[in-house]
């Protein structure tokens, strides 16, 4: 499993990146993928929405079952990856990169605090199986 070390992780497997200008791309983790198998759908929020930390803001389909996307900030969503749309396999091969889900512009300074770094996020998984 990968676990970027720039990345901040939720417990519900969402990661978070912050770029320069603040903002913050959100997508699923490695150890989600894999859980998920082969991805087939992902239904992305519209440009504009605004989300709250803990809620649901997108909704993911594999071969093996349907799961929600939980916003691990508070914003608005200020670009989505469009590209899943016409291949979300891009989930699977590359889920930090290629298959990232959504911008998000924070609702003021950004709080990570409720999210783990890298090292505390791979123990949860590894306890996890």
């Amino acid at each position: 499993m990968n676990f970027p070390e720039d990345l901040r992780y939720a417990g519900s497997h969402e990661w978070v990146r912050v770029d320069d200008e603040g903002n913050a791309t959100m997508g699923i983790s490695d150890y989600a993928q894999d859980a998920l198998g082969d991805v087939v759908y992902v239904d992305l929020p519209d440009v504009g929405r605004r989300v709250e930390a803990g809620e649901s803001f997108a909704e993911i389909e594999s071969t093996k079952s349907v799961n929600d996307v939980y916003a691990p900030v508070a914003g608005t969503v200020i670009a989505v990856n469009e590209a899943l749309f016409d291949q979300p396999e891009l989930v699977n091969a590359d889920p930090y990169a290629e298959g990232w889900f959504v911008k998000i512009a924070p609702d003021g300074d950004l709080d990570l605090s409720a999210l783990l770094e890298a090292g505390p996020y791979r123990e949860t998984t590894e306890a996890a199986g």
